[in-house]
């Protein structure tokens, strides 16, 4: 078989486990998906789930990944219809809240994913999302919208309140009754940068 070839079927193989991970997980939770019911589905044996993610918390890995890296491209896309600047800022902290309601996003990234893999700061897709945001807060300091903070220190601050409003609306009984609370207080705590 030519390496291209090879290489092909492998990346294939890796993104059939990811869709299919991704459907069990968001149905049976991280827990009780069973890795020989995802592998089966996709005609794929557990070797292939070893060799390409070591095991089934990389695979959980990937899959958080995939779909936070989504929720971080629709924030965005959501927030591009408001005014460019401290509103398309903001428009995009709100929802990334939004999202937890979602029952993919709450199940996968703001459940099972820090209670599988860890504090979520520390996941490459928290970083692009810090990153972003660090861009913006800068942007909006050098143009004297925002006050004149320690960049890191408010980005950080930012992502980290949206974050933690969106795990806390995710785990709350009534998900519904606390988004417009956890959205009311998280504008409150930004808009205290604005100069």
């Amino acid at each position: 078989m030519a390496v291209g070839r090879r290489a092909e079927m492998m990346e294939e193989n890796r993104n059939k486990l990811i869709a299919a991970a991704r459907k069990a997980f968001a149905e049976k939770g991280f827990a009780a998906a069973s890795m020989d019911d995802l592998t089966a589905s996709v005609g794929l044996t557990r070797g292939a789930l070893y060799h390409n993610f070591g095991d089934k918390r990389g695979l959980l890995a990937a899959v958080v990944a995939q779909v936070d890296s989504e929720m971080a491209q629709r924030a965005k896309e959501i927030a591009s219809t408001a005014e460019a600047g401290w509103d398309r800022l903001l428009a995009e902290g709100i929802a990334y809240i939004k999202m937890a309601l979602d029952a993919e996003v709450q199940r996968i990234v703001l459940l099972d994913g820090p209670a599988f893999l860890g504090d979520p700061s520390g996941w490459p897709s928290q970083n692009a999302c810090f990153d972003a945001t660090r861009s913006a807060v800068a942007e909006l300091i050098a143009r004297d919208v925002l006050r004149p903070v320690e960049v890191d220190a408010a980005a950080r601050l930012l992502n980290g309140a949206a974050l933690n409003a969106a795990l806390w609306v995710a785990a709350a009984q009534e998900p519904e009754i606390k988004l417009p609370k956890a959205i009311e207080v998280f504008v409150l705590m930004a808009e205290g940068l604005r100069l």
